[in-house]
């Protein structure tokens, strides 16, 4: 959602994301090409709500009609996600901190039923996979280094994934892609600590190779 890169997103994105169901129904478009029925179904949502949220994003351009078919004497549409929306510094600074809460909590909010989702199945069940935590003390320097550390990771996780993709395009076995999630949260911690406790640092790695 946020990028410290300097590109920068039109101001619709910010009322195309201020519902909670247009965000569910991005993902969704973001893995792969679908029809409001289908979303419907797939999300456990109305027909009605989900045809409506799509004119919203479909108005907005967070989304492109790809295709059209006849289905039992009518039209479906078939849409996908025009591109990730994001935030870069200046705009995020500009939204009031209401806005930035409410994006925050409904993204916490799918993110949560992801991952009770992935731990049900086999989510963690690879070696590699990487759970985290690791409460922190800065200064005002540590915080932005931090910051910007981030940044130039998922700038260059969106270089694997693109390179990842031209590889399965190109693959003469019809390989389907390992659908994966890389969720980070670095955030200031609620005021009121354990009494008498000091911070402790826990880390936990699902692979034994530190990772």
């Amino acid at each position: 959602m946020r990028s410290s890169g300097q590109s920068t997103v039109d101001e619709r994105v910010v009322k195309a994301l201020g519902h909670p169901l247009r965000q569910r129904i991005l993902h969704a478009l973001s893995e792969g090409v679908a029809s409001p029925n289908q979303l419907a179904k797939r999300l456990d949502e109305p027909l009605g709500n989900v045809s409506y949220h799509v004119k919203i994003l479909l108005d907005n351009d967070l989304i492109e009609l790809v295709e059209t078919q006849p289905v039992r004497g009518a039209i479906a549409h078939f849409y996908r996600a025009a591109g990730r929306p994001f935030f870069d510094d200046d705009h995020w600074r500009r939204l009031p901190a209401a806005a930035r809460r409410t994006l925050f909590g409904q993204t916490l909010e799918e993110i949560g039923e992801h991952l009770v989702d992935a731990a049900a199945a086999s989510g963690f069940d690879r070696i590699e996979t990487h759970v985290s935590w690791t409460p922190l003390q800065l200064d005002e320097q540590g915080w932005s280094e931090i910051a910007d550390l981030l940044a130039g990771i998922f700038e260059r996780v969106a270089e694997i994934e693109a390179a990842s993709l031209v590889r399965l395009a190109e693959a003469a076995n019809g390989a389907e892609p390992l659908r994966s999630e890389l969720v980070a949260l670095h955030f200031e911690r609620a005021p009121k600590e354990r009494t008498g406790a000091s911070p402790r640092p826990a880390r936990r790695n699902a692979s034994d190779r530190g990772r």
